[in-house]
């Protein structure tokens, strides 16, 4: 089976809030892009939240402006296909939070976008040794596989949560 690899995380080094998926797609991974699935909800909340529009280099230093990185807790896995459940836990590697961190002191807010997300990290990645307070909060995530819940309930756990209301 495939190993799929993740990309590099977009930041700056005075990013405040880091926003963690899985581990990319098949679509974002053939386009290199976080969130390239057309369904994939991220994008449409990132322009209602932040005016995030335009191409993809666009959009990510709008983020960035905000002051926002993006990554997944995943390095790498062998997942066939695009969904989270069929990641395989046994060859899931994360990616170096210690040195994100570090790289990153203004971090106080890890959003998970989805259940998934935030699972991995628990498992893989919070029983390193924390190196400072982070609040934590979970996300419905915003891939067309989670349907069940409305784009605007969506949007409005997303408001709470990244305008800190």
């Amino acid at each position: 089976m495939t190993r799929s690899s993740g990309f590099p995380p977009v930041a700056r080094a005075d990013a405040s809030t880091l926003i963690l998926g899985s581990l990319p797609g098949r679509r974002s991974i053939a386009e290199q892009q976080y969130y390239a699935h057309p369904q994939n909800a991220f994008w449409r909340i990132m322009a209602e939240l932040f005016d995030v529009r335009g191409d993809y280099e666009s959009r990510c230093r709008r983020l960035t402006e905000e002051r926002i990185a993006l990554w997944d807790v995943l390095k790498s896995s062998v997942r066939p296909g695009s969904m989270d459940a069929s990641i395989s836990l046994a060859a899931a590697r994360a990616n170096d939070f210690e040195g994100f961190f570090a790289e990153h002191p203004s971090i106080d807010l890890v959003a998970f976008n989805g259940r998934k997300a935030q699972q991995l990290f628990g498992r893989l990645v919070e029983p390193l040794e924390p190196t400072r307070d982070i609040r934590q909060v979970l996300l419905p995530s915003t891939s067309p596989a989670y349907a069940s819940m409305a784009l605007d309930d969506k949007l409005a756990a997303w408001r709470r949560a990244l305008l800190r209301l």
